[in-house]
């Protein structure tokens, strides 16, 4: 039997351009293509980070971590446990309201408000945005709805809501794509090597 060895990528090359112009859209454009974004580079990195959180992916994590400590020190960003925070967050929003009963639900929004508005003071919008990204990524309309509440407070103007969300949504559909990749592509790779199929 012979075996072909497959070159480079697992899904192909043109897969993985199209991921790359995917990242390109939704963290630092194509100039003339992109839709101008709403939310500051930073704003997006961190809902990326608390997502590669949620999707377990520790590839991910340490990616967007490095892109983060990066962007603070450029910009000069106060110190703050922001990696410690993002744990709290996800931790969160593991909830959900199918869980749990009515009481415990509105004591969740309560004890998560709280939350949220101290977070506010560190980075304005920041656990709504990551609460709305989340509730996309689990399909968790609660979830939307709650947080859609607060970013409409926060971007009062329609342009603005509609930036955010796009930005956020951008966000969720490639992170779900690329964590997927990086989590299982080990996993193709040591099936094919066991096949005697170098990669």
């Amino acid at each position: 039997m012979t075996v072909q060895a497959v070159r480079g990528s697992i899904q192909g090359h043109p897969f993985n351009d199209v991921l790359n112009e995917l990242h390109a859209h939704t963290f630092t454009g194509v100039p003339g293509e992109s839709d101008p974004f709403t939310l500051s580079e930073l704003e997006r990195e961190y809902i990326a980070y608390a997502l590669a959180i949620y999707y377990q992916c520790d590839h991910c994590q340490v990616y967007h971590g490095r892109i983060i400590d990066r962007l603070r020190e450029q910009s000069g960003a106060p110190l703050w446990d922001w990696r410690g925070e993002f744990v709290r967050i996800i931790l969160f929003l593991r909830t959900s309201r199918f869980n749990v009963s009515q009481l415990e639900w509105d004591g969740w929004i309560d004890s998560w408000r709280r939350f949220a508005g101290r977070l506010h003071a560190r980075q304005p919008g920041l656990a709504c945005c990551v609460a709305y990204a989340i509730g996309i990524a689990r399909a968790d309309e609660h979830l939307m709805d709650l947080s859609f509440e607060s970013l409409g407070r926060l971007y009062e103007t329609d342009e603005n809501l509609i930036g955010v969300i796009r930005d956020i949504d951008r966000l969720v559909v490639f992170m779900k794509a690329a964590t997927s990749k990086n989590r299982t592509d080990p996993i193709v790779r040591r099936q094919l090597s066991a096949r005697g199929i170098r990669v």
